[in-house]
């Protein structure tokens, strides 16, 4: 593999990973609080129809993106609603969410568009541009470091760069903030933050709107940057790799980023190494494709160790009287 071939591979890692790791982080307040979320996919999906119908319809991708987003935290409410006042199974809510958001977010295509559960492809205004970074074109010609920062830094678009921020941004919310600490200590010991007169319920409604937030982004960036338009099921499972990847990480936020970047990685090999031939055997391409399935399961069977949950995690709150 040569060098150039080499920075386009870590090219695609970067832009796949950025999805999964918004949905991650996202996946990582909300389980911090104490409340698992398996619906990540669903917030995704629908983010990612909602994103791409509006933007077909008005031409904005700030539009698309603000529909994705709203739309997100509107399920991450419906799963907060299930899951914290009526004190439901979180892990039955995720799955109603991901089953609720495949077959609407195909109906309702179908009755907008009908094109088969998608929606028109975008173009112009209706995508996310890709961003180049001050000094890329100049730095182009400089042997190894020019084009590491102008095709591997620079070059991509924005949600991706908001997709990394969010890594420190996060870090520091919780470790570093008060918000941050109370949200934790709900995720381990809710009882004890009750009794210091903390909202326990209004916390753990914050880390699933902020759940809900990040999938929007991360549902949104799917449509309208790493692709153009929706198609039926286009997140592929990626909410649930993000899940994976939380467990690997742990449940803190850098490893959050090695672990995305590491999936990514396996997916972007995936797509450009297909049908290839060993000595006279050519992998099919279906066993390529998964790929990043088969050692998603072989890393989190063999190599994560012993990954501690929030103690709380699952278990909803009842206030003692």
């Amino acid at each position: 593999m040569d060098y150039n071939t080499l920075l386009q591979v870590l090219d695609s890692t970067v832009r796949l990973a950025t999805p999964l790791l918004l949905a991650c982080l996202a996946g990582l307040f909300s389980e911090r609080s104490g409340v698992i979320d398996i619906g990540l996919e669903g917030k995704m999906l629908i983010a990612a129809f909602f994103s791409a119908a509006i933007a077909a319809m008005t031409g904005s991708v700030w539009l698309g993106l603000g529909a994705g987003i709203v739309s997100a935290v509107l399920l991450s409410l419906v799963h907060g609603l299930a899951s914290i006042t009526f004190r439901g199974n979180q892990l039955i809510s995720g799955v109603a969410i991901n089953f609720l958001a495949a077959g609407l977010t195909v109906l309702i295509a179908q009755d907008w568009f009908g094109q088969g559960g998608r929606t028109p492809s975008l173009i112009g205004g209706g995508r996310w541009g890709n961003i180049t970074l001050p000094f890329a074109d100049t730095l182009s010609g400089v042997p190894v470091i020019g084009p590491l920062y102008a095709q591997l830094i620079s070059g991509h678009s924005l949600l991706v760069y908001v997709g990394f921020l969010m890594v420190p941004l996060t870090w520091w919310v919780l470790f570093r903030t008060r918000f941050g600490l109370r949200l934790r200590a709900v995720g381990e010991s809710p009882e004890a933050v009750d009794t210091a007169g903390v909202s326990v319920v209004g916390l753990r409604y914050a880390a699933v709107a902020i759940c809900g937030l990040l999938c929007g982004i991360a549902g949104s960036y799917l449509a309208t940057g790493l692709q153009a338009g929706f198609v039926k099921d286009m997140t592929a499972g990626r909410g649930y790799i993000a899940l994976a990847a939380l467990i690997f990480a742990k449940w803190r936020p850098w490893h959050a980023l090695g672990a995305c970047l590491l999936f990514g990685l396996l997916q972007a090999v995936a797509l450009r190494y297909q049908n290839i031939d060993l000595g006279g055997i050519t992998i099919p391409v279906q066993v390529m494709d998964a790929l990043p399935y088969i050692l998603t399961v072989v890393i989190l069977a063999g190599f994560v160790g012993k990954a501690i949950p929030p103690r709380a995690g699952g278990e909803p709150y009842v206030k003692e009287r």
